[in-house]
């Protein structure tokens, strides 16, 4: 097995740029005041994270992907994120094994 030298440093490379954008986070909101909009905003990220993630399968996959994921961005209304990500998870392997 040999190593590719590009393929290393592409992979050092997404490492620095996830920890940077971690840390500049953390260091940023230090320095901001959170006001009540503010707070909403953030809240709100992610279940529209999740929604960008599971939107796709929605809508090109059969039916119990579509209603499985109808029904996690329901619960992300409510639920913590992985809450939502079991109910979504639960309802498709359900709906497989019913055959729908």
């Amino acid at each position: 097995m040999t190593i590719d030298l590009h393929t290393v440093i592409a992979i050092v490379a997404m490492a620095a740029a996830t920890i940077f954008t971690r840390v500049s986070g953390l260091v940023l909101i230090r320095h901001a005041t959170m006001n009540e909009q503010w707070r909403t905003a953030i809240e709100a990220i992610p279940p529209a994270v999740l929604m960008a993630v599971i939107a796709p399968t929605a809508f090109s996959t059969g039916w119990a992907e579509t209603i499985g994921c109808a029904l996690t961005a329901l619960a992300a209304r409510r639920l913590p994120m992985l809450a939502s990500v079991v109910v979504g998870v639960i309802t498709v392997a359900a709906l497989r094994a019913a055959g729908i």
